[in-house]
């Protein structure tokens, strides 16, 4: 992996990072701080803390990395990826995801995958303590998740984001709930089957799935259900045909007393709740939303400002700060040399190159991601929160 780009997830947006000595009082402090001054002088446009990253990646106070430890099959096209997090990362909440990022042929690639390990970091399906997964399903034509499941190793290093998300069980959870799964949709379910299943009273479970052999998890599942923890019902699209929401009547007949989680693809998501609302129970469905797309990185193009409606053509080496204050754009700006983080601003979708280093970073909409327009020209595309 290169060395790391201006795109730093881990820390608040404008908040310069920590510095030793920054605190020091009296004239010790005074010292540390000048040494400091001289040392960042020399290393500029770089700072000290990269060349740390270099030998502890992971260290505290570094941008959120991960290690790969394990790439585990799962299905012909599905793997779980078990990573070591650097000493910043705070936990989760189960049901929550994470954004990952990971340079792909040069590009830094964003993608948001659910958690499916043990909060309580003990060790768990084989997880070690400490430790973070995910599990992916290869789509067609997706960068990132062909890459994980066909070419991911121990060892590579991995961009970080603290876990985000409400599709979370309440506190407590409800006695009688409902999870309806389709394909990879099983994924954040699984962290909160894992973490809680011990907590509900009444489960069951519906899980989509072309045939027996694409099940993610299959084996713990029918280990949940076998023990009489969860009502669990399999729909194989080669056996059953594709779900129709009206069978629930039939595999769930009290469905509409429960709390209802649903992840999976688009067309179910849709069509649960129309089914939802038609029943009245709009309230009682909680759902999770993929959003596979497609961004291709080129050379210049637009740039969208969300918030204040503008759309300006920019080419590729113009810094995206400067082409928004050449429009007219009232934008957040510091030290114009991507130190201070000054700069810093939510892109909401599209590809940027970093013109220091020439790294391209794509992010998918809804992987929102905090980038410094200083240093880094639209490439392609990219849409800002500003």
């Amino acid at each position: 992996m290169s060395a790391p780009t201006v795109d730093r997830p881990s820390r608040e947006a404008g908040m310069p990072r920590a510095r030793l000595g920054a605190h020091a009082p009296g004239p010790i402090g005074g010292v540390v701080r000048s040494a400091r001054r001289v040392v960042e002088a020399l290393a500029t446009p770089l700072v000290p803390g990269d060349y740390l990253d270099l030998v502890d990646p992971l260290r505290a106070g570094a941008d959120l990395r991960g290690r790969i430890i394990d790439v585990r099959p799962e299905t012909s096209d599905a793997v779980t990826i078990v990573i070591r997090p650097g000493r910043g990362w705070l936990g989760h909440v189960p049901g929550q995801y994470i954004r990952i990022g990971i340079d792909i042929d040069g590009v830094r690639q964003w993608r948001a995958y659910s958690l499916t390990h043990r909060a309580d970091g003990s060790p768990a399906a084989g997880i070690p303590a400490g430790c973070i997964a995910i599990t992916t399903k290869a789509i067609p034509d997706g960068v990132v998740s062909n890459h994980l499941v066909r070419r991911a190793r121990p060892g590579t290093l991995v961009m970080l984001d603290q876990a985000t998300g409400d599709f979370c069980l309440p506190t407590p959870a409800p006695e009688k709930v409902l999870f309806l799964t389709a394909g990879s949709g099983i994924t954040p379910v699984m962290g909160m089957l894992r973490n809680h299943l011990g907590e509900i009273a009444d489960a069951a479970h519906v899980h989509c799935a072309p045939t027996a052999s694409d099940v993610i998890f299959a084996d713990e599942l029918h280990g949940f259900a076998d023990s009489g923890r969860l009502a669990l019902t399999l729909n194989l699209d080669d056996e059953h045909g594709v779900l129709d929401l009206a069978r629930l009547d039939t595999l769930v007949p009290d469905w509409r007393e429960r709390e209802t989680w649903l992840c999976g693809p688009t067309g179910l998501l849709d069509a649960a709740e129309a089914h939802w609302a038609a029943a009245g129970l709009a309230q009682a469905l909680h759902t999770e939303r993929f959003r596979p797309s497609i961004i291709e990185p080129g050379e210049g193009g637009t740039v969208t400002f969300s918030a204040s409606g503008r759309t300006v053509e920019a080419d590729g080496g113009t810094p995206i700060l400067d082409a928004g204050e050449a429009a007219g754009v009232l934008m957040p700006s510091g030290c114009r040399m991507g130190i201070c983080f000054g700069c810093v601003v939510t892109m909401r979708e599209g590809a940027i190159r970093d013109l220091r280093t020439g790294d391209i970073t794509v992010v998918e909409p809804g992987d929102e991601l905090p980038v410094q327009t200083c240093v880094n020209a639209v490439a392609g595309a990219c849409d800002l929160d500003l």
